[in-house]
Protein backbone atom coordinates (compact mmCIF):
# COMPACT_ATOMS: atom_id res chain seq x y z
CA UNK A 1 0.00 0.00 0.00
CA UNK A 2 1.51 3.51 -1.15
CA UNK A 3 1.13 5.87 1.73
CA UNK A 4 2.68 8.96 -0.13
CA UNK A 5 0.43 9.53 -2.55
CA UNK A 6 -1.50 12.93 -2.57
CA UNK A 7 -4.52 11.40 -4.14
CA UNK A 8 -4.88 8.21 -2.17
CA UNK A 9 -4.00 9.51 0.77
CA UNK A 10 -7.02 12.39 0.71
CA UNK A 11 -9.71 9.78 -0.28
CA UNK A 12 -8.50 7.50 2.61
CA UNK A 13 -9.07 10.69 4.56
CA UNK A 14 -12.29 11.38 3.91
CA UNK A 15 -13.36 7.55 4.55
CA UNK A 16 -11.79 7.96 7.58
CA UNK A 17 -13.59 10.96 8.47
CA UNK A 18 -17.02 9.60 7.17
CA UNK A 19 -16.51 6.72 9.29
CA UNK A 20 -15.13 8.17 12.18
CA UNK A 21 -18.69 10.18 12.03
CA UNK A 22 -20.84 7.31 11.38
CA UNK A 23 -19.27 5.67 14.62
CA UNK A 24 -19.67 8.52 17.41
CA UNK A 25 -23.50 9.37 15.86
CA UNK A 26 -24.11 6.01 16.26
CA UNK A 27 -22.51 5.25 19.78
CA UNK A 28 -20.02 2.77 17.93
CA UNK A 29 -17.61 4.79 19.69
CA UNK A 30 -19.02 6.47 22.99
CA UNK A 31 -18.42 9.47 24.48
CA UNK A 32 -15.33 9.49 26.40
CA UNK A 33 -13.52 6.87 23.94
CA UNK A 34 -10.08 7.09 23.53
CA UNK A 35 -9.53 7.04 19.07
CA UNK A 36 -5.85 5.72 18.65
CA UNK A 37 -4.03 7.70 16.00
CA UNK A 38 -1.73 4.21 15.19
CA UNK A 39 -4.77 2.29 14.96
CA UNK A 40 -6.49 4.18 12.89
CA UNK A 41 -3.30 4.67 10.46
CA UNK A 42 -3.37 1.31 9.98
CA UNK A 43 -6.92 0.54 9.83
CA UNK A 44 -7.23 3.23 6.98
CA UNK A 45 -4.15 2.93 5.54
CA UNK A 46 -2.86 6.76 6.27
CA UNK A 47 0.51 8.16 7.86
CA UNK A 48 -0.01 9.72 11.25
CA UNK A 49 0.27 13.45 10.52
CA UNK A 50 -3.26 13.20 8.25
CA UNK A 51 -4.55 11.84 11.13
CA UNK A 52 -3.69 14.25 13.80
CA UNK A 53 -4.90 16.81 11.28
CA UNK A 54 -8.23 14.82 11.07
CA UNK A 55 -8.35 14.89 14.91
CA UNK A 56 -8.18 18.38 14.67
CA UNK A 57 -10.47 19.05 12.45
CA UNK A 58 -12.88 17.11 14.35
CA UNK A 59 -12.45 18.44 17.80
CA UNK A 60 -13.17 21.99 15.91
CA UNK A 61 -16.71 20.53 14.79
CA UNK A 62 -17.42 19.60 18.32
CA UNK A 63 -17.04 15.26 17.80
CA UNK A 64 -13.48 14.86 19.15
CA UNK A 65 -11.80 16.79 22.62
CA UNK A 66 -8.00 17.16 22.65
CA UNK A 67 -6.17 17.51 25.03
CA UNK A 68 -2.69 18.11 25.20
CA UNK A 69 0.04 14.73 25.50
CA UNK A 70 -3.11 13.37 25.75
CA UNK A 71 -4.53 10.75 23.04
CA UNK A 72 -8.07 12.31 21.38
CA UNK A 73 -11.15 11.14 22.99
CA UNK A 74 -15.40 11.27 21.73
CA UNK A 75 -16.20 14.29 23.22
CA UNK A 76 -18.03 13.30 26.63
CA UNK A 77 -21.67 13.96 27.25
CA UNK A 78 -23.05 14.30 30.62
CA UNK A 79 -26.12 15.91 32.46
CA UNK A 80 -24.92 19.80 31.69
CA UNK A 81 -24.91 18.38 28.05
CA UNK A 82 -28.26 17.18 27.86
CA UNK A 83 -29.68 20.13 29.69
CA UNK A 84 -27.47 22.50 27.57
CA UNK A 85 -28.98 20.84 24.69
CA UNK A 86 -32.77 21.25 25.71
CA UNK A 87 -32.24 24.65 26.17
CA UNK A 88 -30.63 26.05 23.06
CA UNK A 89 -32.02 23.92 20.56
CA UNK A 90 -35.16 25.41 20.11
CA UNK A 91 -33.47 28.62 19.19
CA UNK A 92 -31.04 27.61 16.76
CA UNK A 93 -33.59 24.63 14.86
CA UNK A 94 -36.52 27.07 14.90
CA UNK A 95 -33.95 29.84 13.55
CA UNK A 96 -32.77 27.19 10.88
CA UNK A 97 -35.59 26.08 9.76
CA UNK A 98 -37.70 29.01 9.42
CA UNK A 99 -34.51 30.95 7.16
CA UNK A 100 -34.89 27.57 5.13
CA UNK A 101 -38.34 28.31 4.37
CA UNK A 102 -37.08 31.60 3.14
CA UNK A 103 -33.87 30.88 1.13
CA UNK A 104 -34.61 27.39 0.03
CA UNK A 105 -34.12 26.50 -3.89
CA UNK A 106 -36.07 23.64 -6.00
CA UNK A 107 -32.43 21.46 -5.46
CA UNK A 108 -32.57 22.27 -1.60
CA UNK A 109 -35.87 20.73 -1.75
CA UNK A 110 -35.30 17.87 -3.46
CA UNK A 111 -32.64 16.79 -1.15
CA UNK A 112 -34.61 16.64 1.61
CA UNK A 113 -37.53 14.61 0.58
CA UNK A 114 -35.04 11.62 -0.70
CA UNK A 115 -33.51 12.31 2.97
CA UNK A 116 -37.50 11.97 4.73
CA UNK A 117 -38.13 8.91 2.30
CA UNK A 118 -34.60 7.30 3.88
CA UNK A 119 -35.91 8.42 7.31
CA UNK A 120 -39.46 6.85 6.71
CA UNK A 121 -37.75 3.64 5.45
CA UNK A 122 -35.86 3.33 8.19
CA UNK A 123 -38.50 3.45 10.67
CA UNK A 124 -40.25 0.98 8.71
CA UNK A 125 -37.62 -1.60 8.54
CA UNK A 126 -36.85 -0.64 12.80
CA UNK A 127 -32.66 0.15 11.62
CA UNK A 128 -31.97 2.26 14.86
CA UNK A 129 -28.71 3.78 13.02
CA UNK A 130 -30.24 4.28 9.64
CA UNK A 131 -33.16 6.21 11.79
CA UNK A 132 -30.48 8.08 13.54
CA UNK A 133 -28.42 8.81 10.42
CA UNK A 134 -30.69 10.38 8.38
CA UNK A 135 -32.97 12.48 11.01
CA UNK A 136 -29.20 13.77 11.85
CA UNK A 137 -28.86 14.45 7.68
CA UNK A 138 -32.60 15.72 7.40
CA UNK A 139 -31.47 18.55 10.07
CA UNK A 140 -28.34 18.93 8.73
CA UNK A 141 -30.26 19.93 5.28
CA UNK A 142 -32.62 21.96 6.48
CA UNK A 143 -29.48 23.87 8.34
CA UNK A 144 -27.75 24.33 4.76
CA UNK A 145 -30.58 25.67 3.35
CA UNK A 146 -30.80 28.22 5.71
CA UNK A 147 -27.54 29.68 4.37
CA UNK A 148 -26.28 31.75 7.48
CA UNK A 149 -22.80 31.24 8.42
CA UNK A 150 -23.86 31.99 11.93
CA UNK A 151 -26.01 29.60 12.72
CA UNK A 152 -24.69 26.28 10.91
CA UNK A 153 -21.85 25.58 12.72
CA UNK A 154 -23.95 26.36 15.83
CA UNK A 155 -26.86 23.80 14.57
CA UNK A 156 -23.59 21.34 13.41
CA UNK A 157 -22.55 21.19 17.52
CA UNK A 158 -26.09 20.42 18.71
CA UNK A 159 -26.97 17.37 15.92
CA UNK A 160 -23.91 15.56 17.05
CA UNK A 161 -25.41 15.56 20.28
CA UNK A 162 -29.03 15.45 19.22
CA UNK A 163 -28.19 11.78 17.85
CA UNK A 164 -26.17 10.52 20.25
CA UNK A 165 -28.88 11.49 22.98
CA UNK A 166 -31.15 9.78 20.00
CA UNK A 167 -29.16 6.34 19.56
CA UNK A 168 -29.12 5.76 23.92
CA UNK A 169 -33.14 6.30 24.06
CA UNK A 170 -34.08 4.63 20.71
CA UNK A 171 -32.79 0.99 22.00
CA UNK A 172 -35.68 0.76 23.78
CA UNK A 173 -37.98 -0.16 20.32
CA UNK A 174 -40.02 -2.44 22.29
CA UNK A 175 -41.45 0.38 24.15
CA UNK A 176 -45.02 1.27 22.27
CA UNK A 177 -44.86 4.90 22.57
CA UNK A 178 -41.43 5.49 21.70
CA UNK A 179 -42.66 4.01 18.20
CA UNK A 180 -45.83 6.37 18.44
CA UNK A 181 -43.37 9.31 18.98
CA UNK A 182 -41.49 8.15 15.35
CA UNK A 183 -44.49 8.00 13.92
CA UNK A 184 -45.25 11.73 15.38
CA UNK A 185 -41.68 12.57 14.50
CA UNK A 186 -41.55 11.49 10.88
CA UNK A 187 -45.50 13.06 10.07
CA UNK A 188 -43.65 16.59 11.84
CA UNK A 189 -40.97 15.86 8.84
CA UNK A 190 -43.41 16.30 6.35
CA UNK A 191 -44.90 18.81 7.70
CA UNK A 192 -41.21 21.00 7.91
CA UNK A 193 -41.22 19.89 4.16
CA UNK A 194 -44.76 21.66 3.31
CA UNK A 195 -44.47 25.09 5.00
CA UNK A 196 -40.46 24.72 4.00
CA UNK A 197 -41.90 24.66 0.21
CA UNK A 198 -44.40 27.02 0.79
CA UNK A 199 -42.01 29.16 2.12
CA UNK A 200 -43.81 29.45 5.25
CA UNK A 201 -41.26 31.02 7.73
CA UNK A 202 -43.50 30.99 11.19
CA UNK A 203 -45.79 27.59 10.06
CA UNK A 204 -41.74 26.04 9.72
CA UNK A 205 -41.08 27.50 13.21
CA UNK A 206 -44.08 26.08 14.85
CA UNK A 207 -43.54 22.84 13.77
CA UNK A 208 -40.11 21.90 14.73
CA UNK A 209 -40.81 23.45 18.54
CA UNK A 210 -43.45 20.94 18.00
CA UNK A 211 -41.00 18.75 17.23
CA UNK A 212 -38.45 19.40 19.79
CA UNK A 213 -41.23 18.60 22.17
CA UNK A 214 -41.63 15.09 20.99
CA UNK A 215 -37.74 14.24 21.35
CA UNK A 216 -37.98 16.12 24.98
CA UNK A 217 -40.54 13.80 25.54
CA UNK A 218 -38.63 10.51 24.26
CA UNK A 219 -36.21 11.49 26.68
CA UNK A 220 -37.92 12.09 29.63
CA UNK A 221 -39.51 8.46 28.88
CA UNK A 222 -36.23 7.02 28.55
CA UNK A 223 -35.20 8.97 31.86
CA UNK A 224 -38.13 7.60 33.76
CA UNK A 225 -39.53 4.70 32.89
CA UNK A 226 -43.17 4.36 32.76
CA UNK A 227 -42.98 1.23 35.95
CA UNK A 228 -41.37 3.99 37.75
CA UNK A 229 -43.73 7.18 37.52
CA UNK A 230 -45.93 6.10 40.15
CA UNK A 231 -43.14 5.37 42.56
CA UNK A 232 -42.01 8.90 41.89
CA UNK A 233 -44.98 10.93 41.82
CA UNK A 234 -45.74 9.04 45.52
Amino acid sequence: MILNDPAASTDRKGILAETLVHRILTMQLEPGAVLDEVALSEEFGLSRPPVRELMRQMAGEGYVDLEANRAARVSIMSYQTLRDFLIVAPMIYVGTTKLAALNHNARDLEVLKQTQQKFRQAIADGHVENRVIFNHQFHLNIGKMARNQYLLPSLKKLLIDHARIGKIFYRQNGDRRIQKGQETAARQHDQMIEAIEAHDAERAGDVVRAHLEVFRSDVALYAVPSGMQGELEG
